[in-house]
């Protein structure tokens, strides 16, 4: 039974395409995934972490590509936190699926099946595509939107509860707000700049969308108080630190190593 990991993947900023089948933004992928082992079925089951739920991205790639399986999901990352979780059990599904019923789909293929199924879910507009990369992964609007850096910043963070990213996505106040924001931030991107200066334009992003709850504003000024910088996970009631030690409890790395078989 073929397993693939993907490496989960936190939105600092982002801003919707106009013709709705993506976003712009500046990502980058956490050393911690998901992994998905594919066996193929009569029918399709999804169980995560050992327990049956229903995943609407994962059903719908193996839909897309005309196969039905048991997958079993073990994640490493909160769900529905803001790290990317159901676009890296999607793109891992999608890896798995194309080597269990020998598809022969190239990689390319397998990527863009995963990201359209996250879409039509309305769980993402362009998770799987930092998850394929990895590293620190921008697309501004300028150029292919293949732009990437290799960085390995540690990164503290909590997470202190779920936002639904279909809840946000299919809200045309709440876009209208990510949207007029997310440009003016995107515009002052530079890749070269510090991992904290960076987190500071994030969140004064994050603070104009209008999403942040209290929980959220706490922990980040905590952060700030110990001379740290802090943002907001998108879309999650998760926050993201760098420059500090021991401030927030959970703790990762940006990683370089794409979503592959295993």
């Amino acid at each position: 039974m073929p397993t693939a990991y993907a490496p989960g993947s936190v939105t600092t900023v982002f801003a919707p395409r106009e013709d709705g089948e993506g976003s712009f933004g500046v990502s980058f992928a956490v050393e911690d995934g998901v992994r998905a082992t594919v066996e193929p079925a009569a029918e399709t089951t999804v169980r995560l972490d050992g327990k049956a739920t229903d995943f609407e991205p994962v059903e719908g790639v193996l839909d897309s590509l005309n196969v039905a399986a048991v997958v079993e999901l073990d994640a490493e990352i909160p769900v529905g936190r803001g790290f990317g979780a159901s676009g890296a059990a999607t793109l891992a599904t999608a890896l798995a699926a194309n080597a269990a019923f020998e598809l022969g789909l190239s990689r390319e293929a397998a990527v863009d099946a995963a990201h359209r199924a996250e879409v039509a879910a309305g769980t993402g507009l362009g998770d799987v595509f930092v998850q394929d990369r990895a590293g620190l992964a921008w697309n501004t609007g300028d150029g292919d939107g293949r732009n990437r850096v290799e960085r390995d910043d540690r990164i503290e963070y909590v997470s202190t509860g779920g936002i639904a990213t279909e809840s946000v996505l299919g809200d045309e106040a709440s876009m209208a707000r990510v949207a007029d924001a997310g440009r003016g931030a995107l515009a002052s991107f530079d890749p070269e700049e510090p991992l904290e200066t960076w987190f500071e334009t994030a969140w004064t992003f994050a603070r104009r969308t209008g999403l942040p709850t209290p929980a959220v504003e706490e922990a980040v000024g905590r952060v700030a108080e110990a001379g740290g910088a802090a943002t907001m996970a998108m879309v999650g009631e998760t926050v993201l630190a760098t420059g500090v030690e021991g401030v927030l409890p959970e703790e990762t790395r940006i990683t370089n190593e794409g979503a592959h078989l295993r």
